[in-house]
């Protein structure tokens, strides 16, 4: 894979199957070289595969597809001509789609009533003369009185909340009426559905006086009407999001995290499925286990229990929850990562991914599973070969190696995830390609700290991050080593985010077994990280530990130990980790007469290499590739 096949690299979205489950609707999005954007439609597929999938749209980007209860109308998103995401509806049976929203910043996921007349969503509402009616330099300037007044990828958000919304009854003429404003005030709203009778909503929020300082939030409950009082559903114990009714109405099920006695406890918490009743009457109980598996999607409701998403050492399951609780059954498991699925009528459909592929969708069935796409078919990636090594103590530490084609010895890179409490797993992963296609091995591991391992692998770093991670990791590359494939005297070392703050320790650290490192969108000084981060106010210390050892636990401490040719690549507008964290080891290095350079990108957040602009992220890996071309 070259640096501009991630043109053939396609992402398949959330798939909605109509209410008979005959026919399931989805979004394929790819990123266009010429272009310099994401460009993507809505496509339509039999689910008896019967036929292959047709192209259903033809906007530049639509998404989000959702049919309505009664299977005449497909809601989804699809930009206007400023470029914001607006509602709109297509006739399921063919037609044109209409607009139903025209808000100024755009509109959110739609969710439609159960009678199919209205949808509901959100959208941010701006402060007047903000973002749409003057110059963004001439704009009068932000008073800041709290500490979480930012986003990644977004920007400030304190003068732009997010709010419900739902639309006037669906008229196909396009005489669309004006929404109705549901929520109000100074909070962040997500995540709404309905209540199966079309009485109430549930939505996420976090409304509670203590908001700025935890990382509680709660499911709401309000009638679907302007002026209406939301009522709390859950305790203000939670970070509680993706409410969904029981079909009776009677109960709320959630996604959710415990959060510890203080309420900010958010390290390697697993997050798992909860009830609660509707009235708030009792507490919500947890439905799957406290310490496996980590819940990364749901819940749904079905006839037969709540379908989820559990991850599993690398994989992503799809998994049935008992309505009363209790172990997840594996309904489609393996080598895979199901990134989403939808169930209607008995019939269920995933988005799979696996080692040769980034994302199809199948058919879910007791037998197994059928294909309904096969998108992928310009690439032939190279074989990820499944690891485990011990450390010293006998710790295990899972991974993958990816071995490029001849017989070698190959230089080795060694990736670091972010996180850290998140997985490299079963999917086709661009960089692992392009970098073992120009000849690298890689090697990649998930270390302690990582998610998908239970409760005491995510939280074992606490505390000890820079250290305890470089054991696993370092463990994990002596036994990769062994394949006398891989050249142990040329061998980089890189990582973003999470990974980046463990590239820059272990050059620090353990630098003579490396050639070179690549740090990119890096966390290095945890005290500054603390007041520039988006998430900074409130991130540092329960995974750090207390600012005493903030000193300690930084990588930007031992620069002066660094001693290998190194690489910062970071972008000018990420708000997680802001780009004074790679100025200020950039310029560590750089009084010291270290071999250093750093590349910046414009315009971009901490998702550059993920979601950055085609172009950029081509430039990118251009970039490292020329890199361990001069030091490997």
């Amino acid at each position: 894979m070259k640096p501009a096949d991630i043109a053939h690299l396609h992402s398949i979205g959330a798939p909605t199957l109509s209410p008979d489950s005959r026919r399931a609707v989805f979004a394929v999005t790819r990123p266009d070289l010429e272009e310099d954007a994401y460009l993507g439609s809505l496509w339509s597929v039999p689910t008896d595969g019967s036929a292959p999938p047709a192209r259903l749209t033809r906007g530049t980007r639509d998404n989000g597809p959702v049919f309505s209860p009664d299977g005449r109308w497909i809601a989804f998103l699809r930009p206007d001509e400023d470029k914001r995401p607006q509602v709109h509806v297509l006739p399921a049976d063919g037609g044109e789609p209409w607009k139903v929203t025209s808000h100024p910043l755009g509109a959110g996921a739609p969710r439609w009533s159960p009678d199919s007349t209205r949808i509901a969503y959100t959208a941010r509402v701006p402060e007047p003369h903000r973002y749409v009616d003057r110059e963004p330099g001439k704009e009068p300037p932000r008073r800041i009185t709290q500490l979480k007044y930012r986003l990644d990828d977004l920007g400030f958000a304190n003068d732009r909340r997010t709010h419900v919304f739902v639309s006037a009854p669906l008229d196909p003429s396009g005489e669309a009426g004006e929404p109705v404003q549901v929520t109000r005030g100074d909070f962040e709203h997500r995540s709404v559905s309905w209540r199966p009778d079309g009485t109430e909503l549930v939505f996420a929020a976090a409304r509670h006086a203590t908001r700025d300082t935890d990382l509680v939030e709660d499911l709401w409950a309000c009638a679907p009407e302007e002026g209406a009082e939301p009522r709390r559903v859950t305790a203000g114990n939670l970070d509680a999001v993706r409410g969904e009714f029981s079909e009776d109405g009677a109960t709320v099920y959630f996604l959710g995290d415990e959060l510890g006695p203080d309420l900010d406890d958010f390290v390697g918490q697993t997050s798992a499925l909860w009830s609660v009743p509707a009235d708030a009457s009792a507490a919500p109980v947890r439905l799957t286990p406290s310490h496996n598996p980590r819940m990364a999607g749901g819940p749904k409701v079905t006839g037969q229990g709540l379908l989820g998403l559990a991850e599993n050492r690398g994989a992503v399951d799809l998994v049935l929850v008992p309505f009363g609780g209790g172990e997840p059954e594996t309904v489609l498991g393996g080598p895979v990562q199901v990134q989403s699925f939808d169930s209607a009528g008995g019939v269920t459909v995933a988005v799979v991914a696996d080692g040769r592929s980034s994302g199809e969708l199948v058919l879910v069935g007791d037998g197994g599973t059928r294909a309904l796409t096969e998108f992928a078919g310009a690439l032939d990636p190279l074989p990820m070969r499944e690891l485990t090594a011990h450390t010293a103590d006998g710790y295990p530490v899972h991974g993958w190696v990816t071995v490029p084609e001849g017989e070698g010895p190959h230089p080795v890179v060694l990736m670091i995830h972010g996180g850290p409490f998140a997985q490299y797993g079963h999917q086709l992963f661009d960089e692992t390609q392009v970098y073992a296609a120009a000849g690298y091995a890689v090697v990649m591991c998930n270390p302690r700290g990582s998610s998908g391992y239970g409760h005491e692998h995510g939280r074992a770093v606490i505390g000890s991050v820079g250290a305890t991670t470089a054991t696993d990791v370092l463990a994990f590359l002596d036994a990769a080593l062994e394949d006398e494939r891989l050249d142990s005297s040329r061998v980089g070392v890189m990582g973003g985010s999470h990974g980046g703050f463990m590239t820059t320790w272990i050059a620090a650290h353990h630098g003579e077994r490396f050639r070179a490192a690549i740090s990119e969108r890096a966390v290095n000084a945890i005290d500054s990280f603390h007041g520039s981060s988006d998430i900074g106010s409130f991130f540092p210390g329960p995974l750090y530990g207390p600012p005493q050892t903030w000193a300690e636990e930084s990588p930007l401490t031992y620069a002066d130990r660094i001693d290998v040719p190194f690489l910062i690549i970071h972008s000018e507008e990420d708000w997680r980790c802001p780009v004074e964290q790679a100025q200020r080891l950039f310029v560590a290095l750089k009084l010291r007469g270290q071999e250093v350079e750093m590349l910046l990108f414009p315009a971009e957040g901490h998702e550059l290499s993920r979601s950055g602009l085609p172009s950029h992220r081509v430039a990118r890996f251009e970039a490292v590739l020329d890199w361990w071309q001069r030091h490997l």
